[in-house]
């Protein structure tokens, strides 16, 4: 069910992220780096603002929806999230303080609203393990971020219209899930159980909203101390390598973090803390080659997929960042699922304000001594400092296994395959879309053999249980 879930979830997104890096090509030809400065400084404060709108209701949905035993909390969580929305005039005036203009502060807020309800209706379903619908809106989303993005970078290629162009998208998305996530919701303002949803969700709505914070507090240094062309420089690099590598892992844990909750539930922690070693191998087999690979070839990526103004800056920052997405990954996508499962909310708080803190200090030290290229330094150094905290935090809380016997081989199968694709890149001679084929396709090869080899995420059982199922459903279609 795992990985029946989770290829779902990986198909989605990843054809998601192919229309993402699609928008990124015609956005940085048709902006410029101010312009598109602006709209990832409106972006990454949506995102922000969005995770305080949604977070009181992540834990609820997870520990009440994901059960399926006739809990109904859709009608306290739109309820509570309108009144959350009410906080948008405060959320504007931040944005005014960070250095966003009006319209593109207004706009920002607007995209904040937008997104809250489609991660909203997301988390609905996904909870229900509806991986088919969570892919359908997924891509709705996606496409329509494309194509009205297009249209606006055609018409008029300002940022905080590329902003309202990215809101509308969102709410299209949400009306295509919304039979599915809110049909018979209820709208009822029950004054005590939204006052024990806020003072329950309070500590994980603040860790939720610092961990967005210091995901974008680079960019908002970056804008202050350098400028905010420099800063869609870094961005416009830095998002392109978590697009495409957090997909696949937010893929996988969108699928274990609602089984864990249901294992953990109905059998127990030994149970629960089987399910999650076999998580933390599929999940590490997949992100280590996905980030390492890219580093590698990340000069030539860059030369593909971002305009001429802007890769430069993406050559010398995206290998580091890569390698930084392996602690971010391990930290969010794993580790945080101790915290959930214990009900130690306020540890989501600790490790988050730890990272920004260690994020703001190394920030503003090493862009002094080095420019735009530090904060990808100090981004390496604070996911780190993140995940070393997390680990800790996670002997008080619930232990999750770490099976170090078997990610040692997956450490070592990655390390090999970007030895071997780095050697590979050194003697090969070819424009930059076909080197980004060739190595890409030989690093799967290597991987691929090395997975065989030592049997990473025990893949030589599901292949032939695979093979197996396949042979037994063709035979039935043939004798029907």
């Amino acid at each position: 069910m795992l990985i029946g879930q989770a290829s779902i979830n990986l198909t989605a997104n990843i054809l998601s992220a192919l229309l993402g890096l699609l928008s990124v090509f015609i956005f940085t030809r048709l902006l410029s780096p101010h312009d598109y400065g602006i709209y990832l400084l409106g972006t990454g404060f949506a995102a922000v603002v969005s995770v305080f709108l949604v977070g009181w209701f992540r834990n609820l949905i997870l520990s009440g929806h994901a059960r399926n035993d006739g809990t109904d909390v859709r009608g306290v969580v739109i309820s509570g999230y309108l009144i959350c929305c009410l906080t948008a005039p405060i959320a504007y005036g931040l944005g005014r303080l960070l250095g966003l203009d009006p319209t593109a502060a207004l706009a920002a807020v607007v995209l904040s609203v937008a997104i809250g309800l489609f991660e909203l209706t997301q988390d609905l379903v996904r909870a229900r393990l509806m991986a088919f619908s969570v892919m359908k809106a997924t891509l709705v989303r996606a496409v329509a971020v494309l194509g009205l993005g297009v249209v606006v970078a055609l018409v008029s290629p300002a940022g905080f219209m590329l902003l309202l162009s990215s809101a509308l998208a969102y709410l299209i998305a949400v009306l295509v899930q919304s039979r599915t996530a809110w049909r018979g919701t209820t709208i009822t303002f029950d004054r005590a159980r939204l006052a024990t949803l806020a003072k329950t969700g309070l500590p994980l709505t603040l860790s939720l909203t610092l961990l967005g914070i210091s995901s974008v507090t680079d960019r908002f240094m970056i804008a202050n101390l350098v400028g905010a062309a420099d800063a869609g420089k870094y961005v416009a690099a830095l998002d392109l390598v978590r697009q495409t590598l957090m997909m696949p892992a937010m893929s996988a844990a969108a699928a274990f973090f609602p089984l864990a909750v249901q294992i953990h539930t109905r059998q127990g922690d030994a149970a629960v803390r089987s399910h999650l070693a076999e998580c933390v191998e599929l999940l590490l087999s997949i992100t280590l080659p996905a980030c390492l690979g890219f580093a590698v070839i990340s000069s030539h990526v860059a030369n593909v997929i971002l305009g001429a103004d802007f890769r430069e800056l993406a050559a010398q920052t995206m290998p580091i960042v890569a390698v930084a997405v392996i602690f971010q990954i391990l930290t969010q996508q794993y580790l945080h699922a101790s915290f959930l499962l214990s009900g130690r909310n306020a540890f989501y708080l600790i490790n988050t304000a730890s990272i920004i803190v260690a994020n703001v200090i190394l920030t503003y030290v090493l862009v002094d001594h080095y420019g735009t290229v530090g904060a990808a330094w100090a981004r390496l150094g604070a996911d780190a400092f993140g995940f070393a905290g997390a680990l800790l935090l996670s002997r008080f809380a619930f232990p999750v296994p770490l099976p170090l016997g078997r990610l040692a081989l997956t450490v070592i199968a990655g390390l090999v395959m970007a030895i071997i694709v780095g050697a590979l890149d050194r003697s090969l001679h070819v424009a930059d879309l076909a080197a980004c084929a060739v190595l890409a396709g030989a690093g799967l090869v290597t991987y691929a053999a090395l997975c065989w080899r030592f049997d990473i995420s025990r893949i030589r059982g599901r292949l032939k249980t695979g093979v197996a199922m396949f042979r037994t459903k063709f035979a039935n279609i043939n004798i029907g």
